[in-house]
C-alpha cells in the first residue's frame, strides 16, 4: 500500500484536513475549559466556530464529489455538515438538555455524527499524506484525553 496517493482537488482534501484538526483542538480546549468552571460557556462560543467550519467542509466535500473522488474522500464532510445541522437544532433553534440527564434519543445521534465525522474526515489522509494523517491522529488523541479528563472530573 502506498503512503502517498493523489486526490483532486488538493485544496479540498487539505480543507477537510484543516477542519477535522480544528474540530479536535477546539473541542479538546472546550472540554478542558470546563475544569475550572464546570460551565459549557466556552464550548458554546467554540460551537459558533464549528458551525462556521461547516461551510468550507461542505464546499470541499462537494468539490471532491464533483471531481469524482471516491466517497471515502467526501463522506466525512457530509457527516460533519449533518452533525452541524443537529448541533444547531438542539443547541440553538430548539434548545434541549440532552447531556445531563442523558437523553439517548438526542445524545446517541449527536455523538455518532460527531465522532463519525472526525473518523471519516481523518481516515482519507492516511493514504494521501501520512505525515498529515499523523497530525490528525495526535489531535484526535488530544480530544479524547481532554474529554476523558472532563468526564473524570464530572464535567464531561
Amino acid at each position: 500500500m502506498p503512503t502517498q496517493a493523489s486526490v483532486s482537488p488538493w485544496w479540498a482534501a487539505i480543507t477537510i484536513w484543516i477542519v477535522v484538526n480544528l474540530v479536535n483542538v477546539l473541542q479538546g480546549v472546550g472540554f478542558l475549559s470546563r475544569l475550572p468552571t464546570g460551565s459549557l460557556r466556552v464550548n458554546h462560543i467554540l460551537g459558533f466556530v464549528m458551525i462556521a467550519m461547516a461551510a468550507p467542509a461542505g464546499a470541499a466535500g462537494i468539490a471532491l464529489a464533483r471531481a469524482g473522488a471516491g466517497a471515502r474522500h467526501w463522506i466525512g464532510a457530509a457527516v460533519y455538515v449533518a452533525f452541524i445541522l443537529l448541533l444547531v437544532a438542539v443547541e440553538y433553534i430548539w434548545p434541549v438538555e440532552f447531556r445531563s440527564p442523558p437523553r439517548p434519543g438526542v445524545l446517541v445521534p449527536y455523538l455518532v455524527l460527531f465522532f463519525g465525522a472526525i473518523v471519516l474526515m481523518g481516515i482519507p489522509m492516511y493514504r494521501v499524506n501520512r505525515s498529515l494523517w499523523w497530525v490528525t491522529a495526535v489531535t484526535s488523541v488530544f480530544l479524547l484525553i481532554a474529554m476523558g479528563i472532563a468526564m473524570r472530573k464530572g464535567v464531561g
